[in-house]
Parts: C-alpha cells; structure tokens; sequence
C-alpha cells in the first residue's frame, strides 16, 4: 500500500487539516475571493473525502435532517441550497426549511463539484505542527502519518475534535466488563444493532440522546433516558440573534473573555431537544417504549456478568444491558497534542480551555488559524454550527487572501 501513498510538494501557501464541513465552507469562501488560491491549497484528511465523518455519524444516528435551517451550508452563497432543492422541497422539513440530510449530502457534493475540489483532499493525518520561528518568514512544519514533511506558511486547522466528556462514575467501573456495552454516543452505529429484548440508558438531555432513543426503540429496545436536568426544548442550539449583531454586538464589545465565556455558556446552556424529537419521545413514553428521569445522574455502575446494575441519585437502582453516553464533547486547546508545540513556542491567553485569538482567527503571532469549538470566544456560541464555518470563513479569507494584513503579535497579556 506503499506506494499508493500521495506525493506531496514540500511547501505550500496554506494547509487545511481537515475536510468537514468547516473546511469546505473555508475553501469555498477562499476561491470565491480568489480563483488562483486553488493550487495553493493542499487538505489533510485520512479520509481522503470531504465530510466523511460528518456523513457516517448523522448515518450511524438515523438522523433525517439538520437543526440548522436552510441557509446555513458550505457555500458562500445562502440562497445556493434552497435553489438546488427547488425539485425535492419535501426534503425541506418544518418549520424553518431544515434540510433532509440526503439533500444535505448531494448538495455538498455539488458545491465539491461546481468548485472542482473532488481530488483536492489527501488521504494522510497530520500527526505533528512544528513552528520554525523565523523573524520575516516564521512558518509550520506539518508531519504526516507516513513520515513526509511539508512546510506551509499559514494553516488552518478545521478537524471539529472535541474532548469526549466521559462522566466520573464511568472511570470508576471495574475493568472486567465487555467495551461494547458502555460507550459513548459517537461509537454508536445504530445500523450495526438489532436490540430486541434489551433495556438501554441513554445519559444526557441533549438532541442526540433523543436520536439515540428513537433509534433504540426502533430496534426493539426498552429505553430509560436519564438526564441531569430538565429536558429543554429548543428549536436550535442558541438563539438566532446570536447569528447576527443582535446578540453579537455586545459580544464582540465585550473585552473580558470570562465575562464572553459566561454569555456563551448561558446561551447554549447546555443541550437540548428540537420539539419535534420531544413530541417522538412522548409519544414513546406513552407507548411504554420509553422512561425520561429529569433531575438525576447515575451514581455507580457495576457489570453483572451479563446486565449493567445502576444506582442513580433518586436512590432507585435498575439494570440494563447497555450503557450510551449522550454526554458531549468539551473543547480544550490545552488537550489538543497538534497544538502543543505551537503553544510552547507562542504562548498565548487561555480562558478554560479555549484560546484568545486574534480578529483572523489566529494564534498570535504565528500564522496558524482555528476554526469550530476552538475558536468559540472570537465567534461566538455558534462557532461549532454550520453558521459558525461561515461566520469563522468571513474573518480568516480577509487575513489569507491580503498579504497586507501583517501577523499580529500577541499583546502582553
């Protein structure tokens, strides 16, 4: 397999480290400014494939369609998706045209295709960033899984890598119990299961965990949700001021980053479920498919042998054949082993996990961007969304395409 591996030129303007959503959304927006940019770009992904991991994890869900509404997507024009769904609008779901995730798919294809970007991802991880300091001309090194080198003079890294957040109680289980049967929600392919007969917890209030359910249910199971809250109903993840300067002015006005990080936490205030999933889980509860507890967390778990045997914080105790972790991903600069170099050799402001880049997304000083959950406190609680690749796209293009925005250098913090 060798030598089907790609070979690579030794330099290049601008390295993207991923192939999600994000990324796409960055080059679409980079080429619409600046056609000759296409053959300075070179993307990393193992997939080798534009949003590969994107697609296998709403197929593993089930999920039919997206929370955002229509106009959020990889292309710089809004109107471009409703446009190309013009003959398939039943694949535009209530109650704000959300797109089916079929449609999704094939229109992300086309953008790959109107901007001639299907060879343009190469099918190798990059394992390290390594910044060569230089008083003109700083630039990064990136390593790849099969040895090769290149050197870029600026790199945005899109990956979408969020800490899993595994809850204490689950490193406290004793070793012997089979990894099948307590995982997290992003190890869950539910086309794999037939759960005829089983009873599973699901854990966490968040949409997915509503997927999770459904999707259990469908295939046989007995299903007890149990979160750490009240189940809240929203129709997206923050409210839809927070897409403009309704919400974001007095953000962006906002020069304490504490006091930034507390208004973003407020408004994505943890998960939620869309109505429509809520009304599929009543309806299963009173189909007898399905239990929500509000207001309680697991205590312990223990492995029977066969079952899982759960204490819970109401005192109740249950058993299950398995465990899913609908607990979500953190963000956290300082976990990420891509930007550990990077960070030694520029340090810069940390605000719980999340780093202080500049008005181009940038760590200052040095020519590497981030983008999605990294870049929260510059972008807002939307950063991870669909709306926050467009949003993040509109400050690094300026920054990539004008040689004369000069790289900052970080203020004494």
């Amino acid at each position: 397999m060798e030598d089907t591996q790609p070979s690579l030129p030794t330099k290049t303007d601008l390295a993207i480290i991923g192939a999600g959503p994000h990324a796409l959304t960055l080059v679409t927006h980079l080429l619409q400014k600046r056609q000759t940019m296409r053959g300075k770009i070179l993307v990393f992904d193992p997939s080798g494939k534009w949003i590969s991991r994107w697609q296998r994890q709403f197929a593993a869900l089930e999920i039919p369609h997206l929370r955002s509404p229509a106009v959020h997507h990889p292309d710089p024009n809004p109107f471009a998706l409703r446009k190309f769904a013009e003959s398939r609008s039943s694949e535009l779901f209530p109650p704000y045209d959300l797109p089916g995730t079929q449609l999704f798919q094939d229109f992300c294809q086309d953008v790959i295709c109107r901007f001639s970007l299907q060879q343009q991802v190469i099918p190798l991880a990059v394992t390290r960033i390594q910044p060569l300091p230089h008083p003109l001309r700083p630039r990064l090194r990136l390593w790849l899984q099969d040895g090769q080198s290149i050197t870029a003079r600026r790199v945005v890294m899109a990956t979408g890598n969020g800490k899993l957040q595994i809850p204490d109680w689950v490193t406290q289980i004793e070793p012997e119990y089979p990894r099948d049967r307590i995982c997290h929600s992003t190890s869950v392919d539910l086309r794999k299961l037939c759960l005829t007969g089983e009873r599973v917890l699901i854990v966490g209030g968040g949409l997915t965990s509503g997927h999770l359910a459904v999707g259990a249910i469908s295939r046989g199971a007995k299903v007890h949700l149990m979160m750490r809250r009240q189940l809240q109903q929203k129709l997206f993840d923050a409210e839809p001021g927070w897409l403009g300067p309704k919400y974001l002015k007095g953000f962006f006005a906002e020069q304490d980053y504490e006091k930034r990080l507390a208004m973003i936490l407020e408004a994505r205030n943890g998960g939620s479920m869309t109505p429509a999933i809520a009304m599929q889980l009543r309806r299963e509860v009173r189909n007898g498919n399905l239990r929500i507890d509000e207001n309680c967390q697991v205590i312990q778990a223990e492995w029977m042998g066969e079952t899982w045997r759960v204490k819970c914080s109401d005192s109740s105790q249950h058993e299950y054949s398995r465990i899913w972790l609908s607990t979500g991903t953190k963000f956290d600069v300082t976990s990420e082993v891509l930007l550990q170099e990077v960070l030694e050799a520029y340090p810069i402001k940390i605000v719980k996990g999340l780093p202080v880049l500049d008005e181009y997304l940038r760590v200052p000083g040095c020519e590497l961007f981030l983008m999605g959950g990294l870049a929260t406190l510059q972008v807002g609680p939307t950063a991870r969304n669909l709306s926050g690749a467009r949003m993040a796209s509109e400050k690094i293009v300026p920054a990539i395409v004008k040689s004369t925005i000069a790289l900052s250098h970080p203020r004494s913090a």
